[in-house]
């Protein structure tokens, strides 16, 4: 019923939690930092970071052979709400109407200091 979703092409899970678990009619994606997972750079600013989060998001998604149109639900972590409008930006350029529900805090701190996290929910 529960299988662990793993792929190269995105950051590794680095403690005791899986990339993605497949639970049959939904898939449920990590949250995602925008490390490339080829170098373990980061990219400087909120643009390229959800950039990044956003692309390793959709490897985890193509390695369950889903896309960003099967997303029902993101939750955007912050590190400083003021970025919210330049993240909102890039994430608008991924996703296409209908939008997935979505909520967007602010955090105290991510990790790896990253100026953004995101996680998804996937149907099938």
């Amino acid at each position: 019923m529960k299988q662990p979703i793993a792929t190269d092409k995105a950051p590794g899970a680095i403690g005791p939690y899986s990339q993605a678990i497949d639970a049959g009619a939904f898939v449920f994606i990590s949250g995602q930092i925008p490390v490339d997972p080829a170098t373990g750079n980061i990219p400087e600013g909120i643009t390229a970071q959800t950039a990044q989060s956003i692309a390793n998001l959709k490897a985890i998604l193509a390695e369950a052979g889903l896309s960003v149109d099967n997303v029902v639900k993101t939750t955007v972590f912050l590190a400083d709400m003021n970025d919210f409008a330049a993240m909102n930006a890039v994430y608008a350029e991924a996703f296409t109407a209908p939008f997935p529900a979505r909520s967007a805090v602010a955090v105290r701190e991510l990790p790896k200091q990253v100026l953004v996290e995101i996680e998804v929910i996937a149907a099938r």
